[in-house]
Order: C-alpha cells, then structure tokens, then sequence
C-alpha cells in the first residue's frame, strides 16, 4: 500500500498520527510537504518591479525560496521523527491544491487533516485548498481532525419536513 501524508504547518501531528494508526506493516509511506509558488513570486515581483532598480544580485524572491525549502526540510524532518517508521519525504512547490493532487497520483491512501472552521462540524471545516485536494484526489482520501472534533450539536438545526399528505386516490368507478 503506498501511503502519502500531506504535512501542513499547525496540522501536521494529525495526519502522521494517523499513518501510524492505519499503515499496514508493508505500507510505502510518503510524508509530503508543498510550498506555495505565489509567496516566491510575489517577492520576485516586487523586487524585480519597484525594489529591484539598479540593485542586480539582491533579489528577496531568492532568500524566500531558500528559507521555503529550509522550513519544509525540517517540518518533514520533525513528521519523519514522529512518525518513527521508514518513510520518503518530499518537498514540492507549486500550487498546493494541484501538487498534493499529482503527488497523490500513484497512491492507495491520502491522508490530510482539516484546516477549515474546525469549531463545528460541516464543509467549513475544510479550507479551499483541502476541499480541492478532497474533490480531485485520485485515491482514497482519510481525513482526520487534528484535535477532538466538535460534538454533534454544532450540526445545524434540521429544517422543517413539509407536512405528510396521504397518496392521492382517483375515485374507483365500477
């Protein structure tokens, strides 16, 4: 069975919790970390438009990539450590929603954790880049709160069912 776990800042336990929980002995485990194309790209484009004026070599674009891929390094390191089962980390860039969804093309189980409106219960918990990654991954997908999940009276109320009208009858005529 190969396993993949996308590990997200502040959710992350959750989803390495769970591969423990759910990996057969045999399991392919893939810890895998995406960083967001936009953030590099907004720093190349403000140094390369007003900032970058006559200062060639300085490009802050370039110092974000560098602390992007330090932090997933040792966010997958810390997720390898507490999973303490062999496993491959892979750090991708791009657009998260798309790369987890193409990382997860070969595999039997994707887990990730909510990162929505985790206070209730409902398609809020889920934030747009998870509920694409939901909708789009080609396998199956467990999805696991990353604290207790919210009792059931957090469900909204149950609208009202329309009144119940006995099946209409055409008169008989002998």
């Amino acid at each position: 069975m190969n396993m993949i776990a996308w590990i997200v800042e502040g959710t992350w336990p959750s989803c390495v919790d769970a591969v423990r929980t759910h990996a057969p002995r045999d399991a392919s485990i893939t810890l895998l970390h995406v960083g967001d194309e936009e953030v590099h790209g907004v720093a190349h484009g403000a140094f390369a438009g007003l900032l970058g004026r006559g200062r060639p070599g300085h490009d802050p674009g370039r110092l974000v990539e560098d602390l992007e891929a330090e932090s997933s390094a040792e966010l997958l390191d810390d997720a390898a450590d507490r999973l303490g089962l062999p496993c491959t980390k892979l750090a991708r860039t791009g657009r998260v929603e798309r790369e987890v969804v193409a990382a997860a093309r070969d595999a039997d189980l994707l887990v990730l954790a909510r990162d929505g409106d985790r206070s209730r219960l409902g398609p809020h918990s889920l934030g747009p880049a998870s509920r694409f990654v939901v909708d789009h991954a080609p396998c199956q997908v467990l999805l696991v709160w990353p604290e207790p999940a919210p009792s059931l009276a957090t469900l909204p109320p149950e609208p009202p069912h329309p009144p119940h009208h006995p099946p209409h009858h055409p008169p008989h005529h002998p």
